[in-house]
């Protein structure tokens, strides 16, 4: 994964450019009717059930669009939440809580989506060795707090994106000429480039598995799409000489049997490409117009 510092960046990154593309050169219904003195306040309800993400982000939000602006919270990240939960107070400027508004709301119930599901997840895990990864299959614009979700929820995070860890998959070996070759011509890329990555690689079959092992130097062989039995053989063949990943059409219903298998991890693009948002509003309480 990418640095803390990093990280943050892309969080700044995601909340100015939602601001650009939402507020423009003003929110001209607030502006209309609505004095730049008022002080309103404003809650954050639930109408759904499951874990509730976003709290730390919406409050970096209402920061970026007006300092003045004050949250209360009463319930955090990775909590689990019910129809009728009331998540924080945020008061100030009326015209500042609702150029908030959307992007708290979008953020809010995708992040609360992503983790219900990745928690679902680690729960069918619960009492094996294997743990739960997402994927690069995010929305674009914002990984960062897609990702950030996953971990609310109990899960871990793999790479990034494409220059915090080499993952050499079928194209990649298919166009360098076979395994040994990418992961021969990888490691002196790195050396060459001085670059510090962990290297991970996709095996199709067992034959794969075993190339792979003969190279040497792989942090972790991925698994693609290999049946329980391939599977436990795959993970008797690595042994302790990588960690083990598994990937392709897993589900709720087969992922307790993968783990079971003895993979270290599994990876799942579902966590953040198939999830319903939460169902989440921001209602007024008070208003001041003086």
């Amino acid at each position: 994964m990418i640095s803390e510092a990093q990280f943050q960046k892309e969080l700044e990154l995601i909340i100015s450019n939602a601001i650009r593309e939402d507020v423009g050169d003003g929110d001209h219904s607030s502006l209309a009717c609505i004095p730049v003195t008022a002080e309103g306040k404003a809650k954050l309800l639930v109408k759904d059930n499951g874990i509730i993400a976003g709290v730390a982000f919406a409050k970096m939000i209402f920061d970026y669009v007006d300092k003045g602006m004050v949250v209360e919270t009463f319930i955090n990240d990775g909590e689990t939440v019910k129809y009728g939960d009331v998540v924080f107070h945020v008061s100030g400027s009326s015209q500042s809580i609702l150029k908030a508004e959307r992007l708290v709301l979008n953020s809010m119930q995708r992040m609360s989506a992503i983790a219900t599901k990745t928690k679902m997840f680690v729960d069918l895990l619960a009492g094996t060795q294997t743990k739960i990864l997402d994927t690069r299959k995010t929305t674009p614009g914002i990984r960062a707090i897609e990702k950030w979700a996953v971990k609310i929820g109990g899960g871990e995070n793999h790479r990034f994106a494409l220059y915090d860890m080499i993952m050499l998959k079928d194209n990649h070996i298919d166009f360098a000429g076979g395994i040994p070759q990418a992961i021969a011509k990888t490691k002196q890329y790195l050396v060459d480039q001085n670059k510090d990555l962990k290297i991970i690689v996709e095996a199709r079959n067992l034959d794969e598995v075993a190339q792979i092992l003969s190279s040497g130097g792989v942090y972790r062989i991925l698994l693609d799409n290999f049946d329980y039995e391939t599977t436990k053989k795959a993970v008797e063949m690595i042994g302790n000489q990588s960690f083990t990943e598994s990937s392709g059409n897993i589900n709720e219903r087969t992922i307790r049997n993968y783990a079971e298998c003895g993979v270290d991890y599994i990876s799942s693009g579902a966590l953040t490409h198939s999830v319903y948002n939460m169902d989440l509003s921001l209602k007024a309480t008070g208003a001041n117009l003086s």
